[in-house]
């Protein structure tokens, strides 16, 4: 599918909203957009879709081609970019890589800093590119993204769907006291979550009590836990790719976008 990358300009901490004076210029997040070919139209529905701890790489970036090819316009933004050293590093999947994505780049993660990175995303898509202006927008994360896509459902204004990808540390708090869990109540959009029997980060019972927490504070959500698939089943880059898992979710995850995006 057509692609280019995109800076979005991120809000500044330090900016004094209330007299509008811009006391320093803060840095950009790179997003990968994949989109439809102008034959599908000039006005679309949207999907963020929100990577693993290994960055915007070239697997996320697939990903986003596939929703492109079911109509959407696809942007998956570079989490990590207030990493100075590498704001957008695209890992793979080899001992170092994971070494890298869970000693260096996740524990730099903030809710806060999530929150603003997936507003500034909502608000390029409203407001910046035109194709997507007065359009639904969905949200779908994988592992580290799933997590980032159940706080965002409670965070962020401006979403309409989200799917949750076997996201560990639901229930957990980032380094700023952030717990996605504990905004269950504010949740105002429908959930679809596609989990794995042996993960071991969420569990089988992280699932239930994720799903028990939705069930009582009377949130929407449909749950579907696949046999002998683990942690990334989705990803066929990785040793723990579930052919069969990956596909009926990506199937699930399609439909359920397309019932409340489209």
């Amino acid at each position: 599918m057509p692609s280019f990358w995109e800076n979005i300009r991120m809000p500044d901490p330090t900016e004094d909203r209330e007299s509008g004076a811009n006391i320093a210029e803060a840095g950009d997040m790179a997003a990968y957009v994949s989109f439809p070919a102008p034959s599908a139209g000039t006005s679309l529905p949207a999907i963020i879709v929100v990577q693993e701890a290994f960055g915007a790489n070239q697997h996320i970036q697939r990903v986003a081609d596939g929703f492109a090819a079911q109509g959407y316009v696809a942007v998956a933004p570079a989490l990590f970019h207030r990493n100075e050293r590498n704001p957008n590093p695209m890992l793979g999947y080899t001992p170092d890589d994971f070494d890298a994505a869970i000693n260096t780049y996740m524990p730099e993660l903030t809710g806060q800093g999530i929150i603003a990175d997936i507003n500034a995303t909502v608000d390029y898509l409203q407001r910046t590119y035109p194709r997507t202006r007065g359009q639904k927008i969905g949200i779908v994360g994988y592992c580290m993204g799933g997590r980032v896509v159940y706080l965002a459902a409670s965070s962020c204004d401006g979403l309409s769907a989200g799917v949750v990808y076997y996201g560990g540390g639901i229930m957990n708090a980032y380094s700023d006291g952030v717990t996605p869990i504990d905004g269950t109540a504010n949740i105002s959009i429908p959930l679809l979550g596609n989990f794995g029997d042996t993960d071991g980060n969420p569990t089988p019972d992280d699932v239930a009590q994720i799903s028990a927490a939705l069930t009582a504070a009377g949130k929407a959500h449909d749950f579907k836990s696949y046999p002998d698939a683990g942690h990334g089943f989705n990803c066929n880059d990785r040793d723990s790719y579930n052919e069969a898992a990956a596909s009926d979710a990506q199937a699930r995850t399609v439909a359920f976008f397309n019932e409340h995006l489209k």
